[in-house]
């Protein structure tokens, strides 16, 4: 991986005002730059230095799903940044009751200076960012995660020391969360096998975007059913929960089909000895994961979650200074 220098003038101009949706809009060089901010911001944290780079801005934060991680990182996020963050829950907005994406991308504009939002559909997000001019930042919807993925990478970077050769199981659903991490992954220059059973693949058209990218930085892409051949030999062994907010009628045909692609001490021991297992949070103790690994030693789940404060605080300095 190529470091970037975290005075790079060009990168930090292009990212002003700038809307985070997906991880495709973003070149290896910006999600580069995001990481080392990330960490930089980090270890200015441990030694007492918070900078209060976005005093007097204001981040609107809509909510149409629970959160617990989001929420709270994107918070504390502001308030280290010395700017305020504003909750919202989207039912207790106009465009919860019929105001149109349009006017309501319009009037948020003269109040906020950032919109996060945790949203049902990535196409509303879309038409937000449309129709606001200040940056939108994607918290979730149901195509991406890019948030979570900035995250997940800089765990691995800290842990690792590396990303760029690191070869990354993804095992399970190929959900929001998937498409973001691949994608991150490609960026960076991993290898990334995508192990799914039949009927719950990742997304084709984002898969070959995810592959064109793992080209061009030196890195590989491949899916698979096999969850042992996904994570024979991985350095990162990765899984979600089965079923997703909005899934809950799935959940037993869910559990039926997934089966097999349980991250337990058997399929674990073909990753590499020192792996590290990452899973999203939160999470569902014995169906997509066996006790004995998210709490065992190579678990980085919490370290991971914590990194959701440091991933974000470099997404906003970046977008809405």
């Amino acid at each position: 991986m190529v470091m970037v220098e975290m005075d790079n003038a060009k990168i930090v101009e292009g990212l002003k005002g700038k809307d985070l949706l997906t991880l495709l809009d973003y070149t290896h060089e910006e999600v580069s730059y995001l990481l080392y901010k990330a960490d930089a911001m980090k270890k200015d944290m441990a030694a007492g230095k918070m900078p209060n780079l976005l005093a007097g801005k204001t981040l609107g934060m809509i909510f149409e799903k629970h959160s617990t991680r989001t929420r709270i990182s994107f918070e504390v996020g502001m308030i280290q940044l010395g700017g305020h963050a504003m909750f919202m829950n989207a039912r207790d907005l106009q465009i919860g009751r019929g105001e149109s994406v349009y006017d309501t991308g319009h009037v948020l504009s003269e109040y906020l200076d950032g919109v996060m939002i945790r949203a049902n559909s990535h196409e509303m997000v879309k038409e937000l960012a449309l129709h606001t001019s200040v940056p939108i930042i994607n918290g979730l919807t149901d195509i991406f995660h890019p948030c979570q993925a900035l995250a997940d990478l800089l765990t691995v970077l800290e842990v690792k020391g590396s990303l760029a050769g690191m070869k990354l199981a993804y095992v399970g659903d190929g959900n929001n969360v998937a498409h973001s991490l691949v994608i991150a992954a490609a960026h960076m220059g991993m290898h990334v096998a995508v192990a799914t059973p039949k009927g719950f693949e990742y997304n084709p058209n984002l898969l070959v975007k995810a592959k064109a990218i793992a080209v061009k930085n030196g890195g590989s892409v491949f899916e698979t059913t096999d969850p042992v051949e996904a994570v024979a030999g991985a350095d990162v062994v990765y899984t979600d929960v089965w079923t997703s907010m909005g899934q809950e009628e799935e959940a037993a045909a869910r559990l039926e089909a997934f089966k097999a692609f349980q991250i337990n001490d058997g399929l674990v021991a073909h990753a590499k000895k020192d792996y590290m297992f990452l899973h999203c949070l939160p999470a569902h103790r014995e169906e997509e994961v066996a006790t004995s690994v998210i709490d065992g030693p190579n678990s980085y789940v919490f370290q991971q979650a914590g990194n959701r404060l440091h991933a974000q605080k470099a997404v906003l300095a970046s977008l809405l200074q």
